[in-house]
């Protein structure tokens, strides 16, 4: 892609009107107001919620995406669906094992959004202890 560059953990880019465009989000909240709506509007869905929140609590391991229909009685081509916007939107990873496909959530990119949406909590005041979620690492 022209105009690509390294830019504090994110990949950017420079569109037509020389803005950069951010793509994913970044450890620090710099996030790109699309990146947050594409985000905040792929789980404004019953299912999607539902798949994000159990790939939340699988934790880094995640799961196949078989346990995950069966979890959530989901269709094989409507969990399809959802995993893609999932995916698309950043909040979940996929990995390949066989001829299984495991999903997890990104927790960096689920961190970055609630930093995001509390920067300004309480008047720019503490009001929360900060925390971040932190899964122990993937088993081998």
């Amino acid at each position: 892609m022209p105009g690509l560059e390294r830019e504090t953990g994110l990949w950017a880019w420079v569109n037509s009107s020389g803005l950069h465009m951010l793509r994913y989000f970044d450890k620090h909240a710099n996030v790109e107001i699309y990146d947050v709506v594409r985000a905040l509007s792929s789980l404004a869905h019953e299912t999607r919620l539902g798949v994000f929140r159990l790939l939340v609590q699988a934790g880094p391991d995640g799961m196949a995406v078989g346990q995950i229909g069966e979890a959530l009685r989901v269709g094989a081509p409507t969990l399809s669906f959802h995993l893609k916007e999932l995916t698309h939107a950043g909040l979940i990873l996929s990995r390949q094992d066989g001829r299984f496909i495991y999903y997890r959530a990104n927790f960096d990119a689920m961190n970055a959004l609630l930093a995001y949406l509390t920067e300004n909590c309480c008047q720019g005041e503490p009001c929360l202890p900060a925390r971040v979620c932190k899964p122990k690492g993937r088993k081998s």
